[in-house]
């Protein structure tokens, strides 16, 4: 086990770690969406659950990836934190995914825009997604955000930006764009299913 995976399995579910700031961030996400349902907004509240489903799914994998290994995570978060809910994600990380894709979806052009020349929704999957790589290695490089494996490194960002990002806007661009409300909660409903499921497995076996 590396030293970085050490340091956050400590961390893990520590009860000893809360901090009472959780309760005023957690009431910050609930009105950024209490502000979407009051607008009826349902491209843009259905969107923001979308990408933070799609970063739950991949916080379970990285903890079986720890799992399955024994060595390190893909990423592990070992900065302070008001709580540790896997060995990849805290609750200020989770709290801040429930809110970008709130924040990505609002800044969305009319799906026929272009932007050289090209259609808006790749172009901004693809900005949105490096930039969000570029906070990553921000963290890397104050400690706080930990990569143990040589092929998720900063000096190789492409499979940050493609699995770490990539399916997160993807996702949450397509919810937004679906035609019908029925269509936003089935898919938002499957991802977050998905991720239920896992939760309830996975933590049942003591995998997470």
């Amino acid at each position: 086990m590396t030293e970085h995976a050490r340091v956050a399995l400590e961390l893990l579910r520590d009860s000893s770690q809360f901090k009472w700031y959780a309760i005023p961030l957690l009431l910050v996400v609930v009105y950024v969406y209490a502000t979407e349902v009051e607008r009826r907004n349902w491209n843009v509240f259905f969107a923001g659950l979308a990408l933070w489903g799609m970063d739950v799914f991949n916080e379970i994998w990285n903890s079986l990836v720890f799992h399955a290994t024994g060595r390190a995570p893909v990423w592990g978060a070992t900065g302070p934190t008001a709580y540790q809910l896997l060995i990849g994600l805290n609750i200020e990380i989770c709290f801040m995914f429930a809110i970008m894709g709130v924040a990505a979806a609002k800044m969305l052009p009319p799906k026929g825009t272009r932007i050289l020349g090209l259609p808006n929704r790749p172009v901004l999957i693809a900005l949105n997604s490096a930039a969000a790589v570029g906070v990553e290695i921000l963290l890397n490089k104050a400690g706080v955000l930990t990569w143990d494996w040589s092929w998720w490194q900063p000096g190789f960002p492409f499979l940050i930006w493609l699995i770490g990002y990539v399916p997160f806007f993807t996702a949450c661009f397509w919810v937004h764009d679906m035609p019908s409300v029925r269509g936003k909660v089935t898919a938002v409903g499957a991802i977050l299913g998905v991720d239920a499921i896992a939760v309830i497995a996975f933590g049942a076996a003591g995998w997470l």
